[in-house]
């Protein structure tokens, strides 16, 4: 049982002490100090120096109440951005819950790769774009963002994750048009096709679950996530089919793929009749971007 220092009052350094006695063996030190740091801008709109500066800081039963149940929550291994139902990305707030995958900053990569593709350009034009999978909406949000001339179209077949997006475009001051459709068995028509496409669709193998944190493989949507092993580039060869239908002539196609399977992509790509195929590293050198054009 907890030692109340008053009926109605904690003092927040007895509760971050509970975190680590009980989270830093699953997470370490340095992990759980990240946690409590979103906590108290979530719950309590401070910053960590404020503990530092005034160790005696104090919180209220109510306020206590959401820290522990943060707590209880994580020692089941469910992701902080799920326990506080938002995360960053590319510098934008973003809701999440368990209808969307937690954006990953290999993400934020392909997202630059496509901004600096488009900025370099010695042409400034309105350009007609498509996020294949768009979850969350982090990739098309943060396009229309960056590329304010940008008509930014979305698609999903989760319903529930299409309405996190059009949250998340209203929260960030963005448009896109969301569409609700299956791009294994599009029903989508155009009368103009886009300048650019660009997609992170499932590419985890089942073979390469052990490789998965649980707190990743137990609670993100297991739709956004994994392939068949027989057939892993199911989602690549879907989306190359529509391209050549809905892509421009000189159009941009952009992945985000399975760092082992940079070569089979090259190889899909060239099989499809598309050039200037790139493969590109992440940070960390694994083969995760992959652009071409029609």
């Amino acid at each position: 049982m907890w030692c109340l220092d008053d009926e109605d009052i904690m003092r927040l350094k007895t509760i971050l002490d509970r975190f680590h006695s009980s989270l830093d063996d699953d997470y370490g030190k340095d992990e759980v100090n990240s946690f409590f740091d979103l906590l108290l801008e979530h719950y309590l709109s401070i910053k960590r120096i404020q503990l530092v500066l005034n160790p005696e800081y104090v919180i209220t039963k109510e306020q206590e109440l959401l820290f522990l149940g943060a707590l209880e929550v994580l020692k089941s291994n469910t992701p902080i951005q799920y326990v506080i139902g938002e995360t960053e990305f590319y510098g934008l707030p973003f809701k999440v819950n368990e209808h969307t995958l937690i954006p990953r900053p290999e993400t934020e990569e392909l997202v630059s790769l496509i901004i600096e593709g488009v900025t370099s350009s010695t042409v400034e034009k309105s350009l007609n774009l498509l996020d294949i999978g768009t979850g969350s909406g982090c990739i098309s949000i943060s396009l229309a963002k960056n590329l304010p001339a940008a008509k930014v179209h979305a698609l999903d077949i989760s319903e529930a994750a299409l309405t996190i997006a059009k949250q998340n475009a209203e929260l960030n001051g963005v448009e896109v048009v969301f569409i609700h459709d299956d791009i294994l068995n599009p029903d989508m028509s155009t009368s103009t096709g886009y300048d650019i496409i660009v997609s992170n669709p499932p590419y985890v193998r089942n073979l390469e679950k052990a490789e998965i944190k649980p707190n990743v493989l137990d609670n993100e949507p297991h739709l956004a996530l994994f392939v068949d092993d027989e057939n892993p580039l199911q989602f690549y060869k879907a989306i190359c089919e529509f391209a050549k239908a809905k892509l421009k002539v000189g159009g941009v196609l952009y992945f985000e793929i399975n760092e082992y399977l940079g070569q089979d992509m090259i190889q899909l790509l060239e099989d499809f009749g598309f050039k200037s195929i790139v493969l590109k590293q992440d940070l960390f050198g694994k083969d995760r971007m992959i652009k071409c054009t029609k």
